[in-house]
């Protein structure tokens, strides 16, 4: 009987600890902005999905193309169709870790965050500095950084090449709350 009993705590402990760990926001924030001489562009996605092991640091993140939202409505169109090509390359994925995660205390820091990024079918691997502020209640992250348009082999036509910047600043602000089954 006493077997049983540990046996059934143990399994119970296991269960209340499996979920535990894991922050997770399906409303995230992400932008990007290109700025050239001709016209400044900007979009906001509101529908980013993105989790935290806070165990180790680890850390995913989905962002659904057509979630990007333009001023004109044109912008969006050529977005979607032309560049990123999003029937064929839906999300932009990452995977990766921020560094020191398990030194975090609960004020806010300058982390570093590497892993791997795709866009438009190509991955490359990036490192980039962020803000953290981890409490029990919630993890709020946020950080830009810069991204290549070629490394990505997304095409800009030429017709159009002095309206897009070469390297876009995108910008994140994602705050997870504890992930409870």
């Amino acid at each position: 009987m006493k077997i049983l009993n540990i046996l059934l705590f143990g399994l119970l402990c296991s269960t209340l600890s499996f979920g535990q760990g894991k922050f997770l926001t399906k409303q995230g924030y992400t932008s990007f902005f290109s700025t050239s001489p001709i016209e400044d562009i900007k979009a906001d996605n509101n529908q980013v999905l993105s989790i935290i092991d806070s165990s180790t640091g680890n850390v995913a993140i989905s962002i659904l193309m057509k979630s990007f939202m333009f001023e004109k409505s044109l912008m969006q169109e050529h977005f979607n169709e032309n560049y990123v090509e999003s029937d064929t390359y839906p999300k932009a994925i990452f995977k990766g870790q921020i560094l020191n995660f398990n030194k975090l205390d609960e004020s806010e820091q300058i982390v570093t965050i590497t892993g791997d990024i795709t866009i438009h079918g190509v991955t490359k691997q990036i490192e980039t500095k962020g803000k953290i502020t981890k409490t029990k209640e919630n993890i709020l992250l946020t950080g830009d950084f810069p991204v290549t348009v070629a490394d990505f082999k997304i095409e800009i036509p030429s017709i159009v090449a002095n309206n897009i910047a070469k390297v876009v600043k995108v910008s994140f602000e994602l705050d997870h709350k504890p992930y409870n089954k």
